[in-house]
């Protein structure tokens, strides 16, 4: 099966623009943002959308990564993961307004196994999800805030998302 490149460098640059400026506007601004980037391009996206809100509002581009990996529901399954690093900012998430970042949303059970770590870190005041790409197929009721783009898929295709930090392109593709 042939992939098909359905975003390119300059669409993923406009999608996160546009998400950045969005969690700014829903937020009244910059007081109280923490993004925490779900590894691995959950990170990357997070620290892009940082720079962006940073180059807006400077001083708003607080950014972490929250590893999921032992809260998964398939770990039984799949045993062989290996976590990574948890950063959350040194003051904390108690109070403020989390912005979960991963690049596609599916089933949604990332995004519980997310909720289920930000549960034992602390108590945000607001949990809210950016993602790059959902493709739907939901299997728990788990909706993103923001949204890049809406690819509606079958499941058997698969969304391969490549950014220029680990893959040398910035693309979306569907196979």
């Amino acid at each position: 099966m042939t992939a098909r490149t359905v975003l390119q460098q300059a669409d993923i640059a406009r999608a996160l623009t546009r998400i950045s400026h969005e969690i700014l506007e829903s937020n009244r601004g910059s007081s109280g943002l923490v993004l925490l980037g779900i590894p691995t391009r959950g990170v990357l996206l997070a620290q892009r959308i940082g720079a962006i809100l940073d180059s807006i509002e400077p001083g708003a581009g607080t950014v972490g990564a929250l590893d999921v990996t032992m809260y998964r529901d398939d770990l039984a399954k799949n045993p062989t993961r290996a976590p990574n690093p948890t950063d959350i900012p040194a003051d904390g998430i108690d109070g403020k307004t989390v912005i979960l970042v991963d690049d596609v949303l599916y089933s949604g059970r990332t995004i519980r196994g997310a909720l289920d770590a930000l549960s034992d870190i602390g108590r945000p005041r607001a949990v809210r999800l950016a993602v790059l790409v959902d493709r739907g197929h939901r299997e728990l009721p788990i909706r993103a805030d923001f949204v890049g783009k809406n690819l509606p898929t079958s499941v058997e295709e698969r969304i391969f998302v490549r950014l220029l930090e680990t893959d040398g392109i910035d693309e979306v593709a569907i196979e």
